[in-house]
């Protein structure tokens, strides 16, 4: 990934408003670290980085020798650079040291996003509406809506991601909102990314990731579920994928441009058509809580009743 050429921009910026703000004459009559002129190692104080959804990353340097009113022009300038270049967003990375910064990025319009031990992450939206960007995860929970699996026709909803590095066929899926359990986000993400209405029916299976660039090198759990499609016309959604349509099961269990996840749930489909689903799916009941009018859900193989009552069970 290249340097964003803005940033040659940003650091000019930056140079020249230091400059304006005193004379030469001052600066060696202060003293001070100022009145020297601004080195070459000094001119990649910043550096940003456009990633895959448009967005800006921006690591700040050390930045010691410059003033916080300087550094707020020449933000507000290269803000202006971006917007007109089209970026969706902003991601300044602040050293602890450097936390002087903070106010002036916050005037601009910047928000906190998360805090490190020794840095802190700061954001401003670009694009238009509402901030799209992704809360800060601590253990970030995905929902691929692992088989919206028409029985009758043995077809299975798959999608190309638009925003992935490779165009390989996966179940249409998205990270659940706080709040919102796994069959919900299923059924929504899928709504949104292919106009297909559909009904959750078990949970399937669970990827269990660690240091996942994906959830700010956190920890991931990615959900496989197995829907009921209600409706069958696509309308898919352009911003989030290249292509979505029904695939025959079989050929998608057999298929080379898949992911790993994919495939494995596939087959897991595939068998479960054959052999009966109750083999392969993870049922739901939902339980009190120790917790005052709260309620957990609890999935499983599915449990005979008599079981659940132990009645007639030694």
């Amino acid at each position: 990934m290249l340097p964003l050429r803005s940033w040659g921009y940003l650091r000019a910026l930056l140079v020249r408003a230091r400059g304006a703000e005193l004379s030469a004459a001052s600066r060696r009559a202060s003293g001070g670290l100022s009145g020297a002129r601004d080195s070459p190692a000094e001119a990649s104080w910043l550096r940003g980085e456009v990633d895959r959804f448009g967005g800006v990353s921006v690591r700040l340097g050390a930045l010691d020798r410059l003033d916080a009113a300087a550094f707020q022009r020449g933000l507000h300038a290269a803000i202006q650079q971006w917007r007109s270049e089209g970026r969706a967003a902003v991601w300044l990375h602040v050293p602890i040291l450097q936390s002087r910064f903070i106010a002036p990025a916050a005037a601009l319009g910047f928000c906190f996003h998360h805090a490190e031990a020794d840095s802190s992450t700061l954001t401003l939206w670009l694009g238009q509406g509402p901030s799209r960007l992704p809360g800060y995860a601590t253990h970030q929970v995905g929902v691929a809506v692992g088989a919206v699996f028409d029985e009758s026709t043995r077809k299975i909803l798959v999608v190309q991601d638009r925003n992935k590095l490779k165009n390989m066929w996966k179940f249409p899926g998205g990270l659940s909102e706080p709040g919102e359990d796994i069959g919900d986000t299923a059924v929504r993400e899928v709504f949104e990314e292919t106009g297909i209405r559909s009904e959750f029916r078990s949970l399937l299976s669970i990827r269990q990731q660690h240091s996942h660039p994906g959830a700010f090198g956190k920890s991931d759990m990615y959900i496989i579920c197995r829907l009921k499609p209600r409706s069958f016309t696509i309308e898919l959604c352009p911003h989030e994928c290249l292509r979505c349509e029904w695939m025959d099961l079989t050929d998608l269990a057999k298929a080379a441009n898949t992911t790993p996840v994919t495939s494995r749930a596939a087959r897991l489909l595939l068998y479960g058509h054959r052999e009966g689903f109750e083999k392969i799916d993870l049922t739901m009941d939902q339980f009190p809580a120790v917790y005052t009018g709260l309620f957990y859900k609890l999935y499983h193989r599915e449990l005979p009743d008599s079981y659940k009552v132990m009645t007639g069970v030694d």
